[in-house]
């Protein structure tokens, strides 16, 4: 379950629970659901229908996916369920589950206007989604998913690799029929979401094996060998893996390194939005194509009561200083300017915590706070910027940027830096003209003739900005 508040125009994730229930197992060959799986379900759907009726939820949508579309008794299951959550639950087919899951996953991430390949894989069926932007063009649900696929192939919770290789056999027999329409496309951004998928991710990066935030095959198999050194499923035990996760991950692996390799995916990026965030947006509505990020920092803005006309002007100090070191800084990707033109406009978040160290309340809001749209390295990178918008600079917090963003997100902040001291007096009075010419490790700011001599406290913060720098291994100069 997911739940969500519409604040200051934008969605916000206020909850989320979950409980393994299952109910794909608890299938039959005859359609007939088994009694443990179903009363599974009705307990929980009575605990998220306590936690509804305790939040006075105003609007609900309750859907069932595969199990239930499979289900011969599903009317009668229906019924039990309805009454123990207290709302309508609507069955939804394979195509219209496809659907929400790209809705969700187009939500959550940056606009891209070119294709986008989303995959999901359940419990019991996968999803295949081929879009462009906001809107999917082809949609395909499997018969494929990791319970079904675990219970039938790893019989009794034998793990061996005989077992996985007719996992995959069955996996890429079915995607023979479907897997040339989707991979004939060229320059394809692959998405992976829910939780066969996210769980892989999760323990790779534990095991130290995944650097990005992105799969490969490679990873994929290399996950399936550490499978294979344990005899049974209810052995499995790897970091970051649940035991509710691990019931089921060998299937979920097998269709997952079918899909990578039959759709010739080089690489799967991972996204947090699926299903339920689907549902929410569908729900209310929001099918307007936005930046998610740009309404998650107008929100925020708003949450934490940001002086508006402060932050536009650090923002457009920053621009400014921004356009004369893009080239030389190697700053000139479009990215590079959001990130501290958002990072401008949030600076001061903190102030509403405490003027005292606001910076680093700042950045603890911006690397925790649910931002919907932010991938979680650009989160890391704008939580960076903001905490060193001042004082001496955390070089060391930079490990916890991607690589490849570590010393344009250090020029980022100097550059944040000298737009927020720069307006420190909060003047409406608009600066001077100022050139900026910057070396690899050198700074210059050549201001007019006496406007230095008639500002004296920033030439006194620019004095202690230097010798901050100069901690930094960074030189200012000014004049």
């Amino acid at each position: 379950m997911i739940v969500g508040e519409l604040r200051h125009g934008q969605l916000t994730i206020i909850d989320r629970l979950r409980e393994p229930i299952r109910l794909a197992e608890g299938l039959a060959e005859d359609g007939q659901l088994a009694k443990a799986a179903r009363q599974r379900a009705v307990d929980c759907l009575s605990r998220f229908g306590e936690r509804l009726r305790d939040m006075h939820a105003a609007s609900v949508r309750a859907a069932a996916t595969n199990a239930l579309r499979r289900a011969r008794d599903s009317q009668k299951f229906m019924a039990e369920a309805e009454a123990a959550l207290g709302h309508p639950i609507e069955v939804i087919s394979g195509i219209e589950e496809a659907r929400l899951i790209y809705n969700g996953v187009a939500h959550s991430l940056p606009p891209n206007e070119g294709l986008r390949l989303v995959l999901d894989i359940g419990g019991g069926s996968t999803e295949l989604i081929l879009g462009r932007g906001p809107k999917p063009d082809a949609l395909e649900s499997l018969s494929l998913g990791c319970v079904a696929m675990t219970e039938q192939h790893f019989e009794n919770g034998k793990i061996s690799k005989r077992a996985f290789e007719a996992a995959r056999l069955a996996a890429s027999l079915e995607l023979r029929p479907v897997k040339a329409f989707f991979r004939d496309s060229r320059n394809i951004q692959a998405i992976g979401t829910s939780g066969t998928i996210i769980a892989t991710a999760a323990v790779a990066h534990e095991l130290g094996i995944m650097e990005s935030n992105e799969l490969t095959s490679e990873v994929v198999e290399t996950l399936i060998q550490k499978v294979l050194e344990f005899k049974n499923i209810s052995a499995l035990s790897l970091p970051g893996l649940s035991e509710s996760r691990a019931q089921v991950w060998p299937g979920g692996l097998s269709i997952l390194v079918e899909l990578l390799k039959d759709l010739r995916i080089d690489k799967l990026e991972i996204s947090d939005g699926a299903l339920r965030e689907g549902l929410l947006y569908d729900h209310l509505g929001r099918l307007q194509h936005e930046d998610a990020r740009e309404r998650s920092v107008r929100a925020i803005m708003s949450r934490y009561n940001v002086d508006e006309a402060q932050a536009k002007r650090v923002a457009r100090s920053a621009a400014e200083l921004l356009s004369q070191c893009a080239r030389p800084w190697k700053l000139k990707s479009p990215l590079a300017a959001r990130l501290l033109d958002w990072a401008s406009r949030l600076h001061e978040i903190g102030l509403d915590i405490s003027h005292d160290g606001y910076q680093r309340h700042g950045a603890y809001i911006a690397e925790n706070a649910d931002l919907p749209g932010f991938p979680r390295a650009e989160q890391s990178i704008l939580a960076f910027l903001i905490a060193n918008q001042r004082r001496q600079i955390d070089t060391g917090s930079c490990l916890r940027i991607p690589s490849a963003w570590r010393e344009r997100s250090m020029r980022l902040a100097l550059l944040l830096r000298l737009a927020v001291l720069l307006n420190r007096s909060r003047r409406t009075v608009e600066l001077p003209t100022i050139v900026l010419e910057v070396g690899e490790d050198d700074i210059r700011l050549k201001f007019p003739d006496v406007w230095l001599a008639n500002n004296a406290l920033t030439v006194a913060d620019l004095e202690r900005e230097r010798e901050y720098l100069g901690y930094a291994g960074f030189n200012l100069d000014f004049g």
